[in-house]
C-alpha cells in the first residue's frame, strides 16, 4: 500500500499501454500506488460502469481515463463517480489525436474531466499527484521539491547558455 494514495489508469485498449508507461513511472517516483486496467467505454460498458461506481470503495482517489478515436472513456467514468477524472487523449492516425482531444474536452455541463495534452502521460500523472497533494502533506513536499528541481535545471541551462554565448 502506498503512503500517498491510489490512482487508477484506465486504458481503452492494450495498444494504449505504451503511451501510459511514463505516467506509471511518474506516479511510482512520487510514491503513489497505481493500477492499470483495460476497460472500453464502447466494448465493455458494463465493466466501465462497475469500475467507476466501485472505484472509491476500492481505494482509488483519482482516475486517469485514456483513449483514442471516439475517446469517451474518461467521460463515461466521470459520469459514474465523484472522484476527479483526468482525461489523457491518445494520438491516432486520424487527425493526430485532435479527434481524441476534442472528444475529451467537450464534456457536457455537470460532468467535468480535466484534460491534458495528447500523449501527455507525465502531465496526467503530475495532475493526479497535485490533486492528491491537497490531502497528503508528504506528497505536497515531494511535489514542491520536484518543481524546485525543474526550476534549478532551467536556471543552470540558462547560465550555461549565457556562458557559451559570451565566449563566441
Amino acid at each position: 500500500m502506498s503512503a500517498y494514495g491510489k490512482v487508477a489508469i484506465v486504458i481503452g485498449s492494450r495498444s494504449d499501454y505504451d503511451t501510459v508507461k511514463p505516467a506509471v513511472a511518474t506516479l511510482g517516483k512520487f510514491g503513489v500506488e497505481c493500477e492499470v486496467r483495460i476497460i472500453s467505454a464502447h466494448r465493455t460498458p458494463t465493466e466501465a460502469h462497475d469500475f467507476a461506481v466501485n472505484a472509491e470503495k476500492n481505494g482509488f482517489e483519482a482516475i486517469i481515463g485514456v483513449a483514442g478515436k471516439a475517446a469517451h472513456l474518461a467521460g463515461v467514468l466521470a459520469g459514474y463517480t465523484t472522484l476527479p477524472v483526468i482525461a489523457l487523449p491518445i494520438a491516432t492516425s486520424f487527425m493526430g489525436g485532435l479527434d481524441s482531444l476534442l472528444s475529451m474536452v467537450q464534456m457536457p455541463k455537470g460532468v467535468p474531466v480535466a484534460t491534458v495534452a495528447v500523449n501527455g502521460a507525465d502531465n496526467a500523472a503530475l495532475l493526479a499527484v497535485q490533486i492528491l497533494a491537497v490531502k497528503y502533506d508528504g506528497l505536497k513536499k515531494k511535489l514542491a521539491e520536484y518543481k524546485e528541481d525543474m526550476r534549478r535545471k532551467v536556471v543552470e541551462d540558462d547560465l550555461a547558455l549565457q556562458k557559451e554565448l559570451s565566449a563566441q
